[in-house]
Parts: C-alpha cells; sequence; structure tokens
C-alpha cells in the first residue's frame, strides 16, 4: 500500500523508523494503531488520562472500561501486578509469549496510579512489538481496531480509511495479520476461568496449568 501521509509507514519497508516514530508518539501523549500478534491494535501510554479519553472516544465506549496491555518480559510485568499463587507464575512462562491475555491484579503502587485493581496483560509474540516495549519500558494499550460492537478492522486500507484522521498514526506490516482476537482469561483466583476464547483454545491452556 503506498501513500504520502507521513502517518500511515511500513514496518517492513522502513523498519527503524516505524520504531522510532511509534516509541515517540507514545512518549509524547499520542496514539496510533499498529500489528500485534493476533490482531492491528490502537495503541498508546495507559497512564496518559488524554490517551484513553481518545482511544475511549474512537471506539465509543465508557472511559472506565479498561484496556489490555502489553509488556515486555516478566520483569517488567512484575512492576505492576501480583502474582499470588506459586504455580501461576509457571503457568505464565508456559504460555507467554503468545495471544493470550491474562486477567491479574495490580500490586497496591499500580491500584494507586489506575484507580482500578485488575487488568488484562500479556506478553506479546510479535518482533515489532518486542521492540517497541523494550524502547518504551512501560506497558502498551492494546485494543482492537473497531467502534464498539463492530466486528474488529485488520485489512489495511479498511483502517486507514477509517481511522486514520483520528489516530496519529497508523503503523502496518506488508503481510495480513491474524484474524483472531487474544483468548482472554482470568487469574485473579487460584484456578484460570475463562472470559473470551480466541486464538488459543482454552482446553489447551490448561494443558499447562498444574
Amino acid at each position: 500500500m503506498q501513500s504520502s501521509f507521513e502517518n500511515l509507514i511500513n514496518i517492513d519497508e522502513h523498519p527503524e523508523s516505524s520504531l522510532i516514530l511509534a516509541a515517540g508518539l507514545y512518549q509524547t501523549g499520542r496514539i496510533f494503531i499498529y500489528p500485534t500478534d493476533t490482531i492491528y491494535g490502537i495503541g498508546g501510554n495507559p497512564f496518559d488520562e488524554n490517551v484513553v479519553k481518545r482511544i475511549s472516544a474512537i471506539k465509543g465506549r465508557n472511559e472506565k472500561k479498561q484496556f489490555v496491555w502489553l509488556v515486555s518480559d516478566f520483569e517488567n510485568l512484575l512492576n505492576y501486578v501480583d502474582v499470588t499463587f506459586n504455580n501461576h507464575l509457571d503457568f505464565l512462562q508456559k504460555i507467554w509469549p503468545g495471544s493470550i491475555s491474562v486477567i491479574l491484579n495490580l500490586n497496591e503502587r499500580a491500584k494507586k496510579i489506575n484507580d482500578f485493581d485488575t487488568i488484562a496483560v500479556r506478553i506479546p509474540d510479535n518482533n515489532f512489538c518486542q521492540k517497541l516495549l523494550k524502547e518504551i519500558k512501560q506497558p502498551l494499550i492494546s485494543t482492537s481496531v473497531n467502534r464498539s460492537g463492530e466486528e474488529p478492522a485488520n485489512e489495511i486500507k479498511l483502517i486507514a480509511k477509517n481511522f486514520l484522521k483520528e489516530v496519529d498514526a497508523i503503523i502496518y506490516n506488508s503481510d495480513l495479520v491474524k484474524h483472531s482476537s487474544s483468548t482472554i482469561i482470568d487469574l485473579t483466583t487460584e484456578n484460570p476461568k475463562l472470559i473470551r476464547e480466541g486464538s488459543v483454545k482454552f482446553v489447551e491452556l490448561l494443558k499447562n496449568f498444574n
């Protein structure tokens, strides 16, 4: 896809520029669309109130409804969450990186910052996401590119047509990313609970849980 827009950039053609752009937008409180290991997401800094408001407005949903966070690794994850049960960390290490979002309890410091008690989070299996997360060293919002009640948009031409004027950049791959959303499970209590089945089957996940 060709474009003269500076805010529409192909990762495969401009890998370094894409990373620099995304990191700069994140650090200056702006928002962008980017590929993940599941579907395209709208991203930004989850600790910036204006970022959350803008993304919520684009999607047409309540600002109090939480977004999934992406984090780079377990060290970064543990800055924000409490893993209560010993076997939970082993379980997470088996299923990540991957397209499984897990609801976990925030630690006391993160609760004060965010004004909620839990968060859905994952370590993504995507090269661009990993490089960006290591660069920004903080969580990144990941929410599907769609209006509330509509199916997620995953073709870049459609995304550009409908969302280019509402975000600060669209960063994309030449190849189509996966069509399936992440599977979401709740791990705030002892045993995993299925919230939404996506690209990974819940029964397969449970094989990793001891």
